[in-house]
């Protein structure tokens, strides 16, 4: 897929996915080739057991590569401090909250940890940027309640307030709508199309709504065994790519409706 330079926030080059013991040495993906845009609601797909996490963990410094390049900013990931990195990229995981006694705007607050000083006080801006992150999501009626006291639904766009308090240029999300019913899942991924677009953040996701993704991402990657497709959704389906993600015994891709459907 061809890209101006311009608006470049995140690049892969040659990019080797995987696992690495004293004596093994196993590959999931390899010569993955990114180029992540500003202001883009991007979505990562794939079957069940493919990498999309393993991909995502190695994106954010969580695990390391095997070989190739990772670039934030045009900053080699390696050469990225932690403090740095926190303050140029958010995440939001599936691993549940340590804590649910904190109310929703302490959980929020936490994203200003990057930026506070060591007893972590809140200046004047850090409160107008969380309050900001909190119209944003539109929870203010949620602010003072405890984590959990609420939803699966509610608690997921708080954990997206977060990551908007603390106010990086791309925000990662791992299986953001997990655990959540039809509605509500496309709410949180339109939810996330009009952040992209309201804020001129990079948002990259992973998910197994794939038709949702489809409907919703400027562009998406696409995990298939042993390398990655990225590109336009219209792209992708005019070249046949989301045809060979699963056995057509059970489902296949109508290239006419962008959808999967049950095979008769």
């Amino acid at each position: 897929m061809t890209k101006t330079n311009s608006n470049l926030i995140l690049q892969t080059h040659q990019l080797s996915v995987g696992y690495r013991t004293k004596k093994v040495e196993t590959t999931i993906a390899s010569n993955i080739n990114l180029q992540l845009q500003s202001g883009q609601l991007i979505g990562l797909v794939g079957a069940n057991g493919i990498g999309k996490s393993t991909l995502l963990r190695t994106l954010i410094k969580v695990q390391p590569s095997l070989s190739g390049k990772i670039l934030l900013n045009n900053k080699d990931l390696n050469f990225t401090s932690n403090l740095e990195l926190a303050k140029q990229l958010s995440i939001v995981l599936t691993e549940p909250l340590l804590s649910k006694n904190l109310s929703v705007f302490e959980l929020i607050a936490l994203g200003r940890h990057p930026y506070t000083n060591w007893v972590g006080n809140l200046s004047d801006k850090d409160l107008s940027v969380i309050n900001n992150a909190i119209d944003l999501i539109n929870i203010s009626d949620l602010k003072d309640k405890k984590c959990y006291q609420l939803s699966d639904g509610q608690l997921q766009k708080v954990m997206i307030a977060r990551a908007l308090a603390q106010d990086t240029a791309i925000i990662i999300l791992d299986e953001p709508t997990s655990h959540l019913d039809m509605y509500h899942k496309a709410y949180i991924l339109k939810l996330l199309q009009k952040l992209t677009k309201e804020t001129g953040k990079t948002i990259l996701f992973s998910s197994h709504e794939i038709d949702l993704a489809i409907q919703l991402c400027d562009t998406m990657i696409v995990m298939q065994k042993g390398h990655v497709v990225y590109d336009q959704p219209c792209n992708l389906i005019k070249n046949g790519v989301f045809e060979t993600l699963f056995p057509k015994d059970l489902i296949a891709f109508d290239n006419l409706t962008g959808s999967f459907k049950v095979s008769k």
